[in-house]
């Protein structure tokens, strides 16, 4: 008897890591989020932005797709940034204290400096300080993207110099938005979410590898976070850190590789480009009231000025205060190319420009953190390639 054709049949083994692999690769991942925003971005500023509107607002089960992109798509973000770090922590660059020193001084001066930026424009013009942490963040899909597609013959240390620039700098962010951007907090669900995280834990060291355990506590340890008041993204990241890094004799991968490789292209390729277009669409109206609010100049400034000075100021300093130093491939000029790149802010600084103000300033602040990575990204492109032709020549 002839078997019936599937409608969308699973991709066979050989279409499935075909498609993992495209999706890994920082400028795939990166176009497609910035096409996403584009795309978003053009729908909102024309006669049909109505539509683009009512969108976002479209309700599915207890949140809207906006609400389910920034609460719930992107807790898979940080699930998968929250596995990197661990891995950096483990084994990787963040290991050893003395390797890890210059990178890590260079993200937290790097989140303090441009939110500094910001405050001190908004207090000199009777500004709003609530958005104070927007231009803190680097995206890290956008900055590697950018890194790949003009650094090709750049060394691999200033890769490596990026990620654990970028991961830090999540790190920092996602714990501010813990911490400042928690409205109202209810220790129940809180609680019950820390409960599920502890079984989370337990699981990994008991070895257990089903999903059929991990899916549902996932969901519900995301759901208790997100009724708690605290972001529900923090559950993400949680769990990634809470994954098992090491592993064990007979294991060719452990946990937390075998999920970043699972949940890597999913991320890139369908998570971020869904927050994306469902955060980007602002209108944009680049009239004299926008180009002189005090939350929209703090913005800009704070990426494309604060964040490169941060970066520089933070690397320096650690070099001459103590033993740490670059790495020998590296130049200051290098440096300066990722400080300048690291004032693309997209993902999470969209983000936390939703939780800072109301729609209307919320508008303004999204539409500043498009036009300061739009500007980063340009500028960084210019340097990093430059140096990038300079070291293929040599």
């Amino acid at each position: 008897m002839m078997s019936r054709p599937r409608f969308l049949p699973d991709p066979d083994k050989g279409e499935s890591t075909f498609l993992g692999d495209l999706f890994r690769r920082e400028t795939v991942g990166g176009g497609v989020m910035l096409l996403a925003a584009l795309v978003a971005v053009v729908w909102a500023n024309t006669p049909a932005a109505d539509r683009y509107v009512a969108v976002q607002h479209a309700v599915i089960g207890p949140l809207d797709l906006e609400a389910w992109a920034a609460d719930g798509a992107l807790t898979i973000f940080f699930f998968v940034a929250g596995l990197e770090l661990k891995r950096e922590l483990v084994v990787g660059s963040l290991r050893r204290p003395a390797d890890a020193a210059v990178p890590v001084a260079a993200a937290l001066a790097g989140v303090a400096t441009p939110a500094l930026v910001y405050t001190v424009v908004n207090t000199l013009a009777d500004g709003d300080l609530g958005g104070w942490a927007i231009p803190a963040a680097t995206d890290i899909a956008f900055a590697l993207a950018v890194m790949a597609l003009v650094g090709r013959s750049l060394p691999d240390a200033l890769r490596v110099f990026l990620l654990t620039l970028a991961v830090v700098d999540d790190l920092v962010v996602i714990a501010i938005i813990a911490v400042f951007y928690t409205s109202a907090l209810h220790l129940l669900p809180l609680l019950l979410a820390l409960l599920c995280l502890a079984a989370y834990a337990v699981l990994q060291r008991r070895r257990v590898s089903t999903a059929l355990v991990y899916a549902p506590l996932a969901v519900a340890c995301w759901w208790f976070m997100h009724e708690s008041g605290v972001h529900a993204t923090v559950a993400g990241v949680a769990m990634g850190l809470l994954t098992r890094v090491l592993p064990d004799p007979g294991e060719t991968r452990s946990p937390a590789e075998r999920l970043e490789h699972r949940f890597e292209p999913i991320s890139a390729g369908l998570v971020v480009p869904f927050f994306a277009f469902l955060s980007a669409g602002v209108g944009v109206h680049l009239d004299r009231a926008f180009v002189t609010d005090p939350v929209v100049v703090g913005v800009v400034l704070g990426l494309v000025v604060g964040k490169p000075v941060g970066v520089l100021t933070g690397a320096w300093t650690v070099t001459r205060l103590t033993r740490a130093e670059l790495n020998a491939d590296l130049s200051w000029r290098d440096v300066f190319g990722v400080a300048v790149l690291a004032g693309v802010g997209f993902t999470v600084a969209l983000l936390v420009a939703e939780l800072s103000f109301g729609a209307e300033e919320a508008e303004a602040a999204k539409t500043a953190v498009l036009l300061g990575s739009l500007v980063s990204a340009l500028l960084a492109a210019l340097v990093l390639g430059r140096r990038s032709r300079a070291r293929r020549t040599s």
